[in-house]
This record gives C-alpha cells, structure tokens and sequence, in this order.
C-alpha cells in the first residue's frame, strides 16, 4: 500500500513559480523474498471493495457466476459524468458512410432514448506515429493529447487462452495479412501475452514493414489449460466444483466419511480443483495484459482496435453484466472501463479456424460432463462474440478466412462518429447499461458498444487506485494517459548504495486542477527500480507518496501555463537498473509512466 501524505506545506515555488519541490517520497524496503510492497493483496472469498456475492457450496474461491447488479448501491465520484460512444456507419457495400448530423442518431440506455449532447464525425489520420527526441538522461511517455485522432492497431498474440498448434496456425495467417500490404503509414504494434506477462515485440513507434520480421521471431507456449482434462475444464469455468467437505476426513453431519467414496470423488473430480486454479490464473493474466494495452493507448486520441489472436475467453459469461467472482472482479471491471476511456474496440479473432464439434459423448458417460463438453465447445465462440459487442468490435470466428478478418477488423477505426450524452447519476444501481444506438438514414449498418458497467469500480477512480498502481509500475507498457517527463540529474554518495537524484516534470493540463477556493491537485507518485535481469516482483527500491497540495492563485497561474515538477531520488548499489516512474491523477484515473534506464557506478 502507497503512504498517503498531502504535501501542502511542503511544496515551495521557486524559478518564478514553474518548478515546485516535493518534499523527498518515502522509500519502502522490499518485503522478505525481494519483492515490492507496492501492489494489490489478494482477498478471500467474495471480499472485494464493491461488495460480493456469497459464494455458494463447492465454490470456496469466489468462483461461481457473479453478475455486477449483486454489487448493490454505487456512490458516483461526479455529479456530471459525460459517456462518450463510438459509432460506426457503413453502407450494405462495407463503405463508411459520411455527412450524418445529430439529427440523424437516436441513442437508448436500457430502452430509454438519451438527449445526445454532442455529435463529431472523426476521420482517423493515417500519419505515423514519431517518438520525440530528447537529450541525454532525460524520458518521456508517448503522449499525443490534442492531436488529430490516429487509426491505431495493436494486434495481440495470445498465448495463454490458445491451443499450442493454433498459435502457430495464427501466426502463418497473421503473417499473409502482413504480407498483403499494410500501409507503411499504419501506426501498428505487436504484443505477445503470455503466462509470464504481456512482451511488447514492436511498439507503435516502430517501422511497420519490420512487424513481419518481429513475428517470426515470436515463439510460442503452452497455454494455461494445456492438458487438464476437458471435463475438469468444464467443472471450472461453470462453477461446478465439488463440496470441498467431500474430500475432507469428516462428513458435513459431523460422522465419519467413507474411505472408498472420498477416493472416488477425489479420482473423478480433484482435477476440478486444479483447473479452477489454472483458469485463474488465466483471468487474471489476461486481464492485466488488457490493461496494460489500454494504458499504453489512453493518450493517444481516438478510437482504437486490438486485434486478439487468441482461441477462446478465459471465463463464462452468460450476461455482458457477468463478472468473475472474488478479487478478480475489481480488477475485470477496471479493464472494461479502461477500454471504454482509451476508445478501444477488441477484435477477437478465434485462431483455431473453422471447429468441429466432435462427438461429445465419447466421455465418462455422465450427464455433467457431457453437458461440460458441448457447453466448452459453444462457449468460447459466443462468449468471443459478446464480448466483441461489449466494447463495440467483432469477433472473427469458425472460418478458415483468418488474413481477412484481419483485415476487416483493421479497416473499422478510419471512420465512425463520436456522440455524447449525460448520464443519470441519479439511477444508483449497479449492473450493466445496455446501448443501442439507430439511425434515420436508411439502408445502413451501425454498430457500437452495446453497453457498459456502472459500479463503484468503474465510476469511482479511488477504488482501483491500487491495481492501477501495480499495474503500472510492472506493466511491459508505457501509460499516457498523463504526460511524464523523466530527468535523471545524477548519482552521488560514497558507500554500498548511492543516491540517484531524478526530476519529474508534468505539462499543463497534465493532471487536474480540482477548481475551488482554494484550488488544488491530487495524485500519486511512484517509483520503482528493478535490477537487470530481475523480475519486476523483486524492485531494488521503491518510493511512493500521494501529492495532494492546495494552490495560491499566483501558484495556480504558473501551473496553468508552465506545468510542475519535483525532485526525488532512489539510494541504489551498483548496477544496470530499469526504472518505471508512475505518476497517477487521482481525479479521473489517468495513468503515465515512464521507464528510465539508470547505470549506477
């Protein structure tokens, strides 16, 4: 957990006001083991921030079905919160359709028609995208705040929902795509998510006709499920777990168990229990990869679309309002909303092809483990689907035609129409808010998000704080939703450990002045340095502060038009260290990082 200190008194304007010096941010020790204390604490059963269901008999883990209208009543962080929703148009041909006005859309929220504020017709810019050069030990973000919106596409590998074969059935099909010629304008980049954690292989910045010799260079893995028996699998993702009291030497009455019946449950269903843990761990790679990649978008303006190569959806949903059960579900819903901010759309693309059904009753003859199996099939084509749907792409499913739907997905971003409406604060029941949005123009297809989840997580920044937090100090990605400038102003001290002083400098507007009398700012600060070569479980030091200074009206002036910065430094041995500083505005959530490399002699 983050030391929360306002710093109000601290702060000392100097250089005519543009430079303020924060008071140095407390350095944490690494906990036994090496890892960092910076991070998220796993809780048990249904403890969760935004209130859990109870679990039920045989799901001791939070596991079963959870539905986000169980989170009941929600407090709003503003009274005024703008929903922004992308639009596409297009003609029965495919073409987009351009020249519709306000007067043309009507948009619902669960059935009841919106005053749409605002309408914008968006026409995507196919210019690359450039890194800044900038002198020696000094690092910034990629931020692009105010600029023309981008046809941006990231296309992720997904290895940890995938079939090892169809990853490489995936990747020959990503490869022809490629090969059929990408703009060498597209601002495009290639992430590989793993068990490990997401890699970036190219980033946005790089040169796009290089993307086909980074994939070759891609290999794969195994994937989570990887041999745990298709009716173990089944038992996991529907939630049917044994009674956990079955396989414990007492019976729920209170007498003694039957050796030979608790040997049996356990040979017919402990798999259950370890395919439960593996689809975990599925989820909640998976969802920190998402998340990552949305942070890495947030500053870049306009709408986005992530291309996931993947083989299926790493849980159930029988409802777009479907959440995972126990800790995961915060960190689930604050991916969704961090889609929702960063204008991303995701593409599934299911890699394993066109899929047979196969003949589902060549298993152990149950009744449950047949209905697993067909339900295991069905499931992770419609669950790709919906949640296609949820963030406003398409899932590319049962074809052959991989290279097109790669194709079809791309094409999405260059043009769509961006309306805005209100929305009710009032309404404080938590679940999902469907969507719909038509048009009066005839002969045409629209397509948009068809909803999106209103809790406590995802309206209300300071309950995700935390997993925002880890998530960036540990993310393979650069946050921009804040513009972070890096300063390194060098290494001192004699001894085992050095101090490395460093300058952090933010923009104007780069994080929010909260208007009132007085004004004031709120956001964290972070920092973390990893040892090359280490995991970034195991920081070399760490500092952390929360900066919540209050503002002259002289001081307000200066930030307004020249920005801020403060000085802070990290005691460190030598070595080669990587260094992410995370600089997170608590009032709307926005996220930048920056990794600064750092040689300490």
């Amino acid at each position: 957990m983050l030391p929360s200190r306002s710093l109000s008194a601290s702060w000392i304007p100097i250089l005519a006001g543009l430079l303020f010096f924060a008071e140095p941010a407390t350095a944490q020790k690494p906990p036994a083991g090496g890892g960092s204390n910076i991070g998220v604490t796993r809780s048990g059963s249904g403890a969760v921030a935004t209130g859990a269901a109870a679990t039920g008999v045989g799901d001791p883990y939070g596991f079963a079905l959870r539905h986000a209208e169980e989170e009941g009543k929600l407090t709003f962080h503003s009274q005024t919160i703008l929903v922004q929703v992308p639009v596409i148009v297009t003609d029965k041909q495919g073409n987009h359709v351009h020249g519709l006005s306000k007067a043309d859309f009507h948009l619902f929220e669960n059935g009841k028609e919106q005053s749409i504020s605002s309408v914008e017709e968006i026409v995507a810019s196919s210019a690359k995208l450039t890194s800044t050069t900038h002198p020696a030990g000094e690092f910034s973000n990629l931020t692009l705040d105010g600029q023309a919106p981008r046809n941006v596409i990231v296309i992720a590998i997904d290895t940890i929902n995938t079939p090892y074969l169809d990853q490489i059935y995936g990747r020959r099909e990503l490869l022809k795509y490629l090969a059929s010629g990408i703009s060498p304008d597209q601002a495009a980049a290639l992430v590989i998510m793993t068990s490990k954690g997401a890699r970036v292989v190219q980033g946005l910045t790089g040169d796009p006709a290089q993307l086909t010799a980074a994939l070759k260079r891609v290999v794969g893995e195994m994937p989570a499920m990887q041999g745990v028996d298709k009716d173990a699998q089944g038992d996991a993702v529907t939630g049917n777990l044994p009674d956990v009291a079955s396989f414990t030497p007492m019976s729920p009455g209170g007498g003694e168990s039957d050796p030979g019946a608790l040997l049996d449950a356990f040979l017919e269903r402990g798999d259950s229990f370890y395919a439960e843990f593996r689809q975990e761990n599925a989820i909640e790679t998976t969802m920190n990869a998402f998340l990552g990649i949305a942070s890495s978008l947030s500053g870049v303006p306009g709408r986005k679309s992530l291309i996931w190569a993947t083989g299926g959806f790493p849980f159930q949903m029988d409802s777009p309002s479907t959440v995972p059960g126990g800790y995961l579900s915060q960190l689930y819903e604050r991916t969704m909303q961090a889609f929702n901010d960063a204008d991303i759309s995701v593409y599934p693309v299911d890699v394993r092809g066109l899929v047979e059904s196969g003949d589902i009753t060549k298993s152990r003859s149950s009744l449950r483990q047949i209905v697993n199996r067909s339900w295991l099939q069905q499931n992770s084509i419609n669950t790709l689907r919906d949640f296609a749907d949820m963030t406003g792409g398409r899932a590319y499913y049962n074809t052959n035609d991989v290279t097109s739907s790669f194709k079809r997905a791309a094409d999405d971003a260059s043009s769509y129409y961006l309306l805005g409406y209100y929305l009710d604060t009032h309404n404080n029941r938590s679940g999902w808010r469907q969507l719909k949005v038509k048009t009066s123009k005839p002969d045409v297809d629209v397509r948009s998000r068809n909803g999106f989840l209103v809790t406590n997580s995802t309206m209300n920044p300071d309950t995700v704080r935390q997993i925002d937090l880890r998530n960036a100090l540990t993310s393979p990605f650069e946050g921009t939703g804040v513009p972070v400038t890096v300063k390194w102003l060098g290494v001192s001290g004699e001894g085992g450990k050095k101090k490395a002083e460093f300058l952090v400098q933010l923009p104007p507007n780069g994080v929010t002045v909260q208007a009132g009398t007085p004004s004031h700012l709120n956001f964290d600060f972070a920092a973390a340095a990893y040892a090359n070569g280490t995991k970034t479980d195991q920081a070399a030091a760490t500092l952390g502060r929360t900066i919540a200074p209050t503002l002259t009206e002289e001081q307000l002036a200066v930030v307004r038009s020249n920005g801020m910065g403060f000085k802070n430094a990290l005691e460190l041995g030598p070595g080669q260290y990587t260094v992410r500083v995370v600089i997170r505005d608590n009032f709307t959530g926005k996220v930048g990082s920056v990794t600064a490399p750092l040689t300490v002699n």
